[in-house]
């Protein structure tokens, strides 16, 4: 009896084991680490205020034979299923700019993830990675790697590293990455690919996030859970402020005299637009523009002072040499922002920087708000009328209307073409393109002489009217801007303006926007080569020396000749874009008119005098002047260079 017994226990024991077993097998799905991750990512979503998306919109890559028949074949078998749509671009740095713009444009609420092969390609991304840090934007990277298995190494592509055989090329994402890993197991996946994603939907924490896929684990097999692919909804952040910083806030505003906003990319990523002007108009304070912040308050607003620091203009940097208060909302206050420390010169003026960021929030010895600016200027504005706070004083406010009058004038003046002066100047082309796209068109730019133009001169009418990539100043990043901008939003008007140096660097994408049947206008503003870094040698005391596209003298043998002829136009046309050679303001405003009309891809080539340039604001950057020369020129400037870093405070109170 005890002997059946147990034969009975122990038959039992088997088919409870058997029986878990099965469950077990129901509840997961064997599929390759490529196809688990294309599942994977489907099924993320985020929500913010009540609405919800997808986060991941789609796949962009260039395959080579580290991803083509591993996370590629993922891709052909499961995106379409999964509703993901998959794009071709031309350049794998273009496509992680895309993402980027794309993710700019969305608010940082939906993404792409990129693919690439092993080596070349996948560092062809790092760049892109970069611009995605710097400028706090989400972007999946998924790079191929050499074998995890290393028994065919070393492989194709592959960097061998003399004495650290876990080193790939890959390590390059690491200084740019939010996030980094390299799933050398499948199983690793189940703890890497959910970090991923919750570093990219974190307001605070999010940019690039790369994780590295060894090209045979890629087309290995697991029996994955099935609740790995279930849909998950991630909450983006929106914290509150503390009450007692919104109490110091309070009390830090009455005492101050000439107080200022500074608003960023956080006030236009937090979509705060509707409260920043709310608490302006009630309170007085003049709002002053970054790069990421312009377009938050219209440029015609009677309280918004324009552009502050190096590439900003008289009224914002006016007020903010005589400040005693900055309220700093979602910026980063880089070095273009405050003039290189050197723009506040108030010796009582304090920062309250209100920002998810918590490195941010406290920059320039700022009391740290870590808070969504959305959720802070209502709770602050609350709080002030509470306190009794009724804002700024009349002769604050006269003065603040004074000088935007004058910045306005001056805006107008230099932008407007004066038929005795000839040629047209690049800032004359920004006025004639940004009259003829209208407020409401998005213009997208990147590095060079245009930035710093276009944030004194160009005129949006909403928030989203202005999308420049300076965090990383990435040459390259202005036509792959622009598709991200249009797929993000393809009812609106997008204009790329471009110089012909960037133009020449990255034009390939055209391609991708043609093929893609996108409606895209491009203004290539030829000045015969990089302006930009010819004037700051001019600046900086250098002569003339390896900027401009010229022809190589034969006598000298220094680029010193003519200028290279380059046919913009064919050039553009080879690629299926439409062009047009508009030398003159009124060809000039007719193409932008005549893009508007047109479906597709229109280039418009604009050339101008290259000596033509913006005239001095009396604003400066901190870029170092070579302590020991033979040139008195360099001499001359080195002793100006040394007058200017005189006004840097390093410290702040």
């Amino acid at each position: 009896m005890a002997l059946r017994a147990e034969r009975n226990a122990c038959q039992k024991s088997a088919e409870d084991v058997l029986g878990r077993a099965q469950i077990l097998m129901k509840k997961s799905i064997r599929l390759t680490v490529g196809q688990a991750l294309v599942r994977f990512v489907a099924k993320q979503y985020v929500e913010r205020d009540g609405r919800q998306n997808r986060f991941i919109e789609g796949f962009w890559g260039i395959f080579g034979h580290g991803n083509v028949s591993g996370l590629g074949q993922g891709i052909v078998e499961c995106a379409q299923e999964e509703g993901l749509r998959f794009y071709r671009p031309q350049n794998e740095q273009g496509m992680v700019h895309i993402s980027a713009a794309f993710a700019k444009h969305r608010n940082r609420l939906s993404t792409f993830a990129c693919t690439t092969s092993i080596g070349p390609g996948a560092l062809n991304m790092v760049t892109g990675a970069g611009v995605a840090t710097v400028n706090r934007l989400p972007v999946l990277l998924l790079p191929s790697d050499y074998f995890a298995n290393r028994v065919p190494d070393p492989v194709l592509q592959q960097i061998e590293h003399p004495n650290e055989r876990d080193v790939s090329a890959n390590d390059a994402f690491r200084p740019v990455s939010r996030f980094f890993d390299r799933v050398s197991r499948p199983e690793q996946l189940l703890a890497s690919l959910p970090e991923a994603f919750r570093i990219l939907t974190d307001p605070a924490e999010t940019g690039a996030v790369t994780v590295s896929l060894p090209e045979d684990v890629q087309a290995e097999a697991f029996d994955w859970p099935s609740e790995f692919f279930e849909k998950r909804v991630w909450y983006v952040r929106r914290p509150s402020p503390e009450r007692e910083l919104i109490k110091e806030v309070v009390s830090r505003l009455q005492k101050a005299e000439c107080p200022i906003i500074i608003t960023g990319g956080g006030t236009i990523y937090s979509e705060a637009w509707p409260e920043l002007k709310s608490f302006t108009e009630e309170f007085g304070i003049a709002v002053t523009e970054t790069q990421a912040g312009k377009g938050a308050l219209n440029w015609n607003h009677p309280l918004n002072a324009g552009p502050i620091g190096s590439n900003g203009g008289t009224a914002a940097n006016e007020l903010a040499t005589e400040a005693d208060l900055v309220l700093a909302l979602g910026t980063r206050l880089t070095d273009f922002t405050t003039a290189s420390r050197s723009q506040f010169q108030n010796p009582t003026i304090r920062f309250v920087g209100v920002n998810v960021a918590p490195m941010d929030a406290s920059k320039c010895a700022a009391l740290p708000v870590v808070a969504d600016v959305k959720r802070t200027l209502p709770e602050l504005a609350k709080a002030l009328r509470e306190a009794g706070y009724r804002g700024t004083g009349g002769q604050y406010r006269q003065r603040l209307t004074r000088l935007k009058e004058q910045w306005d004038n001056r805006v107008t003046e230099i932008r407007t073409v004066k038929e005795e002066e000839g040629a047209l100047s690049e800032l004359n082309v920004i006025g004639l393109v940004n009259e003829a796209a209208g407020g409401k068109a998005t213009v997208v730019c990147a590095a060079g002489n245009m930035p710093g133009e276009l944030l004194r001169l160009w005129r949006p009418e909403d928030p989203k009217a202005y999308h420049l990539e300076y965090g990383f100043s990435c040459m390259g990043y202005e036509i792959p801007g622009g598709i991200g901008v249009k797929l993000a939003e393809p009812e609106r008007d997008v204009v790329v303006m471009i110089g012909d140096g960037t133009y020449l660097m990255m034009n390939s994408e055209i391609v991708t926007a043609v093929a893609e049947g996108l409606k895209l206008t491009i203004v290539v503003v030829d000045n015969h080569g990089y302006q930009c870094i010819l004037g700051l040698q001019r600046i900086c005391g250098v002569s003339d020396f390896g900027n401009e596209l010229r022809f190589r003298d034969k006598k000298t043998g220094t680029l010193t000749g003519e200028y290279v002829p380059i046919d913009f136009k064919r050039h553009a046309e080879a690629m299926g874009a439409y062009a047009i050679f508009a030398p003159s303001a009124a060809e000039i405003t007719q193409a932008v008119q005549e893009a508007k009309q047109r479906d597709g891809v229109t280039v418009i080539v604009a050339p101008v005098d290259p000596e033509k340039r913006m005239p001095g604001l009396g604003t400066w950057w901190d870029v170092p002047v070579a302590e020991v020369s033979a040139a008195d020129q360099t001499r001359q400037t080195r002793e100006r260079y040394e007058k200017s870093t005189k006004k840097q405070r390093s410290v702040f109170a």
